[in-house]
């Protein structure tokens, strides 16, 4: 979740405001092959999907978004993109950036909110900074010791006044996954939203689940410091579906439809009774995202990387209360790279190709509780070297791993199990390097966070 380098001059593109309910998206493009944006904006509306967020601005999908405008009437200037929030940053204050961003975050949303002001909109275009959950602690494990934390205390209290000041909100990412991938001991299910959890017991109020908690410990931080009616939007929520044990299938639906049915009703948290305004993360899978943080990091989608569905999930925004797929999708020729059936496994250069492969593809899948984890050691060969090929568009050269790799045209996809070695999707190459630069003002924490509301485009 890097730095994105941007200009205030894209802020003045988006002139037409409103808000709407309903569940948003992340729709992020850190991945090798992009579906064309066109696809993914015709899957958002069929989704009823009526607001994104955007990690930077991308002229393939300013252009798609434009040309749906067109296709209604409406003027290009006023639909490319109805603009809410302009994001600095992306959690800055992690621990691990070692304060790096500590004392510049403050001076860019002022500058940022400064050009808003000056281009006529900062009335309707509003500042924010998504932070994580790291932020804020509670001093007696409960979310009634709620307060921010000790280290950045001074910084934080600036941050909140400035949004109080211009009528901003608290942007937040919440990741109960990352609890229970970080801390062994971590009850599973206080991740979700089933009930099952013992509940904990704050002074009378019950929390259920951790989201619920967590928010409300940002609450109870927020009204302790003068601030208890600054809205709170969740910037980033959801749950991996592969590259760690807990990250499955099965869990990424329970928690997202949980999700999904625990704010339905709109009765918000103990603390904050009202609806909750909150974002996916993500839309579509993404294979070049940094594995840093875990190998979990590139399956955060509800779709794959084709646009497919992975898994039941009802949003409440189609008829059907199912997901619909993305249509028209052009895929490669069907075949792939694998082993060589008459390689020899202790053959020295296996061990050089495979590391050679994954360190330029995607070997995620990979590992003790993955979703390819039970292939045996020619498989997940195989594995490696399809990855690499695919990723390469199936270049010859990218199959030609000395004496052990041979192309063909048999699938070797187990049948068993939820392992996938994919077909990759044709190359899309409209939007590379066409993104709206810094002109002459580079300002390298702005991220960009363009929440664009799809509703007037509704079939």
């Amino acid at each position: 979740m890097g730095w994105i380098t941007v200009t205030i001059r894209i802020v003045c593109l988006f002139t037409l405001l409103w808000s709407v309910n309903g569940i948003g998206v992340n729709w992020g493009t850190q991945a090798s092959h992009l579906l064309p944006p066109d696809t993914v904006v015709r899957m958002l509306r069929e989704n009823g999907i009526q607001k994104v967020k955007l990690f930077d601005a991308d002229y393939g999908i300013l252009k798609a978004l434009g040309q749906l405008a067109g296709k209604f009437g409406l003027d290009v200037a006023s639909i490319i993109a109805i603009l809410l929030y302009v994001a600095v940053g992306n959690e800055p204050f992690l621990e691990t950036y070692n304060g790096s961003y500590l004392h510049i975050t403050l001076p860019a949303l002022s500058n940022i909110q400064s050009a808003l002001i000056k281009a006529g909109i900062g009335s309707q275009v509003k500042v924010t900074v998504p932070l994580n959950a790291d932020v804020y602690a509670s001093s007696n494990t409960y979310p009634s010791g709620g307060d921010f934390r000790t280290d950045i205390f001074d910084p934080m209290l600036k941050i909140v006044k400035f949004l109080n000041d211009s009528n901003s909100p608290f942007t937040v990412n919440i990741y109960p996954f990352i609890s229970l991938y970080t801390d062994s001991n971590f009850p599973v299910e206080y991740a979700f939203f089933d009930g099952n959890a013992t509940p904990l017991n704050d002074g009378g109020t019950l929390y259920y689940n951790m989201f619920d908690a967590n928010l409300d410990t940002l609450a109870h931080a927020l009204q302790k410091n003068g601030f208890g009616n600054l809205p709170i939007i969740v910037g980033e929520i959801g749950w991996p579906t592969d590259g760690d044990r807990n990250a499955n299938i099965e869990y990424a639906r329970r928690f997202n439809q949980g999700f999904m049915s625990h704010i339905s009703g709109g009765k918000g948290t103990p603390m904050r009774p009202v609806p909750i305004d909150a974002y996916l993360f993500s839309l579509i899978d993404e294979d070049e995202k940094s594995i840093d943080p875990g190998n979990f990091e590139r399956h955060w989608g509800i779709f794959y990387f084709d646009g497919q569905v992975k898994y039941p999930l009802n949003l409440g925004t189609t008829n059907s209360g199912a997901l619909i797929p993305a249509k028209g999708v052009q895929y490669l020729e069907r075949k792939w790279c694998v082993m060589k059936p008459s390689a020899p496994l202790d053959d020295p250069q296996v061990a050089q190709s495979v590391s050679y492969a994954c360190g330029l593809a995607d070997c995620t899948s990979l590992g003790y509780g993955t979703s390819c984890g039970n292939l045996d050691a020619r498989g997940n060969i195989s594995y490696a070297f399809n990855s690499y090929f695919q990723k390469n568009n199936q270049l010859e050269k990218a199959c030609e791993f000395p004496n052990v790799s041979v192309i063909t045209k048999t699938d070797p996809t187990p049948t068993v199990g939820n392992c996938k070695f994919p077909i990759m999707i044709q190359p899309y190459y409209e939007s590379a390097g066409r993104r709206f630069g810094c002109g002459q003002m580079p300002l390298p924490l702005v991220s960009v966070l363009l929440l664009l509301l799809l509703t007037v485009v509704q079939l």
